[in-house]
């Protein structure tokens, strides 16, 4: 039976566990385990390389690949699509686009995501309700030279999130949660108090080195996100 790197790896962890190799052990090296495990070292490689991914094992250069002291923990996200989000939920989903429009990246936005000052952006700004009730505020900006086709699409009838997800790879993100005070505006479309404390989320991806888009989402009172470690 042919031993995949999925093996590998459970094994791996499994000896961690059982504190078969300890916290700061030194563990055997790839060609030792592809002899010991009957497979290519290509494959003891991938396991590896993973477990370091994770923050379970610790590799430099000369010194080998040890057990890490402290294991990181890592939290996992998805880019959820708000209308299966909010349909989970069992309320009904309702999507509104306030305005859009093409317009010169303003200077903030280029230092945040890394284009040129000739940069052309697609502005988005869209409501999500639940069961007509305020769920999320959407700003968003989508960078025109590497999604050329946002420019043609009217965005009336579907979210930039749901469309992007399905027309646009990426290859990384970038997320960034804090609590901020709603501005009049804010509070308006999301039926609160301005200055209020709202849960706000800055999202940016990149499709290999490309930035695609920031946005900036503001979540009504009583969200709450749940993720795994």
């Amino acid at each position: 039976m042919r031993t995949s790197y999925h093996d590998i790896k459970s094994e791996i962890l499994n000896r961690i566990r059982s504190n078969i190799w300890p916290p700061g052990a030194s563990v055997p090296g790839e060609i030792e385990l592809a002899e010991e495990f009957g497979c290519a070292r290509a494959t003891v490689n991938r396991a590896m390389r993973e477990l370091v991914d994770e923050g379970i094992l610790d590799r430099r250069r000369k010194a080998g690949t040890k057990v890490k002291s402290s294991p990181t923990r890592r939290a996992h996200f998805s880019i959820p699509l708000i209308r299966e989000e909010i349909a989970e939920t069992g309320a009904q989903y309702r999507y509104a686009l306030v305005d859009r429009t093409v317009i010169a990246a303003p200077g903030w936005l280029r230092a945040q995501i890394k284009i040129p000052k000739d940069a052309r952006i697609l502005h988005l700004r869209c409501m999500h309700f639940a069961d007509n009730q305020p769920y999320q505020f959407e700003d968003r900006w989508i960078n025109l030279a590497a999604v050329p086709d946002a420019e043609h699409y009217d965005f009336e009838g579907t979210g930039p999130n749901d469309w992007l997800v399905r027309e646009v790879p990426f290859t990384d993100g970038e997320l960034v949660f804090s609590a901020t005070n709603a501005s009049r505006e804010i509070a308006d479309f999301l039926g609160m108090s301005e200055r209020d404390a709202v849960f706000t989320v800055e999202r940016t991806t990149w499709l290999n080195g490309t930035s695609i888009t920031f946005a900036r989402l503001y979540l009504s009172r009583d969200y709450k996100m749940t993720t795994r470690l």
